[in-house]
């Protein structure tokens, strides 16, 4: 809309002057001229003494301005022509005795400053707040949305001069319920945020308009600043309950990290299906939550759900899920390689058994059969043809290897806890403590995500915590981190703080006990950890804090704090006082773990300016806050697409060791969705000069790819292994990519984010992170002996699967359109969710961005969210069509 301050009477080439007024009264039809000639009259008759004169002339002055003010797309004509006169009637207005015509004629005036007063002015709010309480709908939409706008100016000058805000605040409910009932919630919303007053919302809303409302909050609040984000979405959980949209409310529950909240939920619904949905909703999560008799008072009820939130049925659906896309067949490695599609060159060096390629074998025949229970290598029975039992893989591993090897078996197994450690059991009795390792790694990796009341990873790893051999001590400690990631639990803290604080352990071992108990008290802020990992890095000497596994320590003592925001600032200020070697190096840790997944621009900004900075040679803390920026910035959509361009930059400007980290903040911001931009630099990246920006490039390329089976990532991957054929370290690698892009066989994804990217699963995150910074050092930690902390990433592997089950949780096979999800806040009307759908029969793989929706009206979704499992119940109205 064009100013409408500046359009009356302008438009016209400019004659001779004669008479302009004359002029002008030529240019309008008759009819014009005419309304023209009577709203000159009414102002002449408003300024007569007689009162009575007055109120007719008002009267009729309103009616033709309240019948021209409902279209706005141009200036009304009544309001064109009164502009010459606002001046005189506002002079007038100051004379006027008060009384009824008084407050008639402030009205008036107000909706005329709509189009005449000065900028900055507020004088339609001025003269709205003298006049009378009569309906402001009545002036039309545009009247009401310029007055909000004047409000919020107003109340920003209230509150600095701290005057009182009564009369705007009844001004504020009116308008509220102008726009609730037009439709125009998010204009309401927006008001009340403006004037701190969102509780009004809740009175407001009613059952046609709540979902609409908590969806702009909820969009709305990835972008406001602390803790303005947490009050929004509290309002929407209000809502929520008072709608009984319980899954809704738990969902942003999860969200504010509100166990009391989650609480709440369960007491308030009565409806047991609704809570085996919320338990659903919760094993995806991956929070550890104990229901109660207040929550489900029946104790079979309750025993059945807590066994849906600790995740004992997940293996049996994820087989269920692979049954049906017919992905059972077990895959070896070179399945995956294509070395038959190479020229001759790369395929001659394949054939050499050197211990690197068959540890690279190892990771990639886990990543490819993760959860399948069944593979070429580790479960092939005694008298296959493939090479005898499964021990002669396991010796083709040299040392270290032979953990890998070992616990590679538990991520074949994983999820399915019984015949798991069944199978593991026979390496416990080995004489070699790597398999035993390896043997105890794997138990920790079957139990991940899968809770289970007699805790077998804890009765059988506890006892090895203390042993002489500290690899065998790494392995039960890494176990017990990856099976109770979340846990909180104070057995374990209890046997592993202190080892931290233990003169006569090993480094390595101290390293990985922080690690574990960053994952079992992830977000926790628990203070006693958080001393103890302080304790040790305060003990450590020189030389001992300049090792790579060194930076474990303050990584853990960020898991701490994960997204937990303000909270980490005690810990910051303890961090200034350490040896300068690693205090940057902490800073930079902690900064980022604390705010990571909550997009704070300002944080962003604090971590780019410390990436600026060029540095002397062996500087560590870059590395992570480059990483720190990707964690930051994972949020939302639009601060990743900038945050993708930011990293851009620092590849051009910034020094060596930022390149490392450029890729795998890359591979973070875009896992397990691989985007055309971001695989593109990728690629360009690994063939860089610098081996470590090439290696750090190419599993990037396999993160971003994870699970997708990405045919493209897959051609560039082939590629490089043939390019890279003669360099031992950059082919482990590219092989370790091309098992990430194949995860599961293309069923898994580990994105941490789920539930639309509504909801960030920490203990997905905290595995995610310490895998890239342990790739911030290649050399020494994937490449080196710690190639397991590859494992780690098991905490972030889910099925990106919808399983539509019925009422008693088997799987039930409906029509669902899989689409691209179409973000429609704020749209008017019912606008489609999603574009360019195909219609599936469930159970269904979602990519990074689908969204689903039922294609029939058969069953209703428990859910609002369909993703992972979905419990469907009968539509009682539904008729089959004769």
């Amino acid at each position: 809309m064009s100013d409408p301050k500046n359009d009356a009477g302008t438009s016209q080439p400019k004659a001779p002057a004669k008479d302009p007024k004359k002029k002008e009264e030529e240019d309008l039809s008759e009819e014009d001229l005419a309304l023209k000639q009577q709203l000159e009259l009414y102002v002449e008759r408003v300024q007569d003494s007689d009162p009575g004169l007055q109120k007719v002339a008002l009267e009729s002055m309103r009616h033709e301005i309240r019948t021209s003010t409902s279209s706005m797309t141009s200036v009304p004509k009544p309001l064109k022509f009164l502009r010459p006169h606002y001046g005189t009637l506002k002079a007038f207005y100051e004379t006027m005795p008060d009384s009824d015509l008084k407050k008639y004629l402030s009205d008036i005036l107000s909706v005329l400053a709509l189009t005449m007063s000065a900028e900055g002015e507020r004088e339609s709010l001025k003269y709205r707040l003298l006049g009378s309480e009569g309906d402001i709908g009545s002036w039309g939409h545009e009247y009401v949305r310029n007055l909000a706008g004047e409000i919020s100016q107003e109340y920003i000058k209230r509150q600095s001069e701290e005057a009182p805000i009564e009369d705007l605040m009844e001004l504020v409910q009116q308008i509220v319920s102008f726009h609730m009932k037009h439709n125009a919630e998010p204009e309401a919303v927006d008001l009340l945020m403006e004037v701190e007053d969102l509780d009004l919302l809740v009175e407001h809303v009613d059952k046609t308009n709540f979902k609409r409302t908590c969806l702009y909050l909820t969009s709305a609040a990835r972008y406001l600043p602390g803790p303005d984000d947490m009050l929004v979405l509290d309002i929407a959980y209000t809502i929520y309950l008072k709608f009984e949209e319980f899954a809704s409310a738990l969902q942003i529950a999860l969200s504010l990290d509100n166990l009391q909240h989650v609480r709440q939920v369960f007491t308030s619904c009565d409806n047991l299906l609704k809570k085996m949905q919320f338990c659903y909703i919760l094993a995806r999560h991956g929070i550890t939550f104990e229901l109660d008799d207040e929550m489900v008072a029946d104790d079979d009820d309750r025993e059945a759900l807590q066994d849906i939130i600790n995740n004992t049925k997940l293996s049996e659906s994820y087989l269920t899920l692979a049954r049906d896309i017919e992905v059972m067949e077990p895959k070896s490695p070179e399945d995956i390689y294509k070395a038959h599609l190479l020229d001759g060159r790369a395929s001659a060096g394949a054939s050499v058994d050197s211990a690197r390629q068959n540890l690279a074998a190892t990771f990639v025949n886990a990543f490819v059969n993760a959860g399948f229970g069944q593979d070429k290598l580790m479960t092939a029975p005694a008298d296959s043809s493939i090479g005898g039992s499964t021990g002669n893989w396991l010796f083709k591993n040299k040392e270290h290897g032979k953990t890998s090897a070992a616990a590679s078996l538990g991520m074949i197994l994983l999820w399915d806890v019984d015949s798991g450690l069944a199978q593991i059991d026979k390496y416990f009795h080995s004489n070699d403590n790597h398999v035993i390792a390896g043997a105890l790694l794997g138990v920790g990796i079957v139990n991940c995500g899968v809770k289970n009341d007699c805790d077998p990873a804890l009765a059988l790893l506890s006892e090895y915590i203390s042993k002489e051999d500290s690899s065998v001590r790494i392995g039960a400690i890494m176990g017990l981190g990856i099976a109770y990631a979340g846990a909180q639990n104070e057995q374990i803290r209890s046997s592993l703080t202190p080892i931290l604080n233990d003169a006569k352990a090993p480094l390595d071992v101290i390293a990985f006990t922080a690690i574990s108990l960053g994952f079992i008290y992830v977000g926790s802020c628990n203070e006693e950890v958080a001393q103890a990992i302080i304790f040790a890095l305060m003990d450590r000497s020189e030389t001992e804090l300049g090792e790579p596994l060194t930076r474990f320590l303050p990584l853990a003592l960020g898991l701490l704090y994960l997204g937990k925001q303000e909270n980490v600032e005690a810990t910051a200020e303890v961090s200034k006082t350490f040896n300068e070697k690693i205090r940057k190096y902490c800073d930079m840790t902690l900064l980022s773990c604390a705010y990571a997944g909550t997009g704070n621009v300002l944080k962003v900004q604090n971590l780019l300016g410390h990436c600026a900075q060029h540095l002397e040679k062996g500087e560590t803390h870059q590395g992570p806050a480059v990483l720190g920026i990707a964690m930051v910035a994972m949020a939302e959509e639009l601060g990743l697409d900038m945050s993708i361009r930011s990293l851009e930059h620092l590849l051009q400007y910034g020094e060596q060791n930022i390149r490392r980290a450029v890729p795998l903040a890359l591979g973070l911001l875009c896992i397990s969705n691989p985007k055309v931009n971001v695989m593109d630099t990728l690629s360009r990246l690994s063939h860089d000069s610098d081996s470590e920006v090439a290696m750090a490039a190419v599993i990037s390329l396999g993160l971003i790819g994870a699970g997708t089976n990405n045919a493209r990532i897959a051609g560039m991957l082939r590629n490089l292994s043939s390019y890279y054929y003669k360099d031992a370290s950059l082919l482990f690698c590219v092989r370790i990519a091309q098992g990430l892009v194949h995860l599961g066989k293309g069923l898994l994804t580990l994105n941490p984010y789920h539930s639309e990217r509504f909801l960030l699963s920490p203990t997905a995150l905290a595995g995610l992170v310490t895998m890239l910074h342990a790739c911030l050092d290649m050399k020494a930690m994937v490449l080196g002996k710690y190639h397991y902390v590859l494992y780690f990433i098991v905490l972030a592997m889910q099925p990106r699967m919808l399983m539509t089950v019925d009422e008693n949780l088997k799987p039930l096979s409906v029509p669902v359109r899989v689409g691209q999800a179409v973000d429609v806040v704020g749209q008017a009307g019912r606008p489609k969710t999603i574009t360019g759908f195909q219609t599936h029969s469930t159970p269904v793989l979602l990519a990074a961005g689908d969204r689903a929706e039922l294609a029939t009206e058969k069953y209703i979704p428990l859910s609002p969210i369909l993703e992972g499992h979905v419990i469907l119940k009968e539509n009682p109205e539904y008729r089959e069509d004769s």
